[in-house]
């Protein structure tokens, strides 16, 4: 695997936002993407004995695996403009972080809105989506 791999819940709208402002902010298509529950994400997470939460975001970067607010920050690190600037945020401790994390995600849905499906890529972005 030489990209990063994005794991998102693909039915929740805040979820989907953020993976197009990634795409959106990454020229160099240095990650991809798939799905939480999907055939690619579960192999990604077998293959690195991986236990973290399947309902948070999940980065996967060689053989580390991250997830709440370190795989949200360690993505920004890497898109172009300024959002490098906001992993400053991970001298903050993970306790607090992942606190505001968890608030976010237990009300995504709620305040977002969720999808009946999957988002579907467009022709143009299907071959970043395992």
């Amino acid at each position: 695997m030489a990209k990063s791999v994005i794991l998102f819940d693909g039915v929740c709208n805040l979820c989907n936002a953020c993976v197009r402002f990634v795409i959106k902010r990454d020229p160099h298509a240095r990650f991809a993407f798939a799905p939480l529950g999907s055939d690619a994400a579960n192999e990604l997470l077998r293959e690195r004995q991986s236990t973290v939460a399947s309902d948070s975001i999940i980065l996967v970067e060689r053989d580390a695996i991250y997830d709440q607010s370190d795989a949200a920050l360690r993505i920004a690190r890497r898109l172009s403009g300024a959002w490098w600037l906001m992993s400053a945020f991970l001298v903050v401790p993970r306790i607090l972080r992942d606190a505001v994390y968890r608030l976010i995600a237990r009300n995504r849905y709620r305040w977002f809105g969720r999808r009946d499906a999957c988002m579907v890529p467009t022709p143009e972005l299907r071959a970043r989506f395992l």
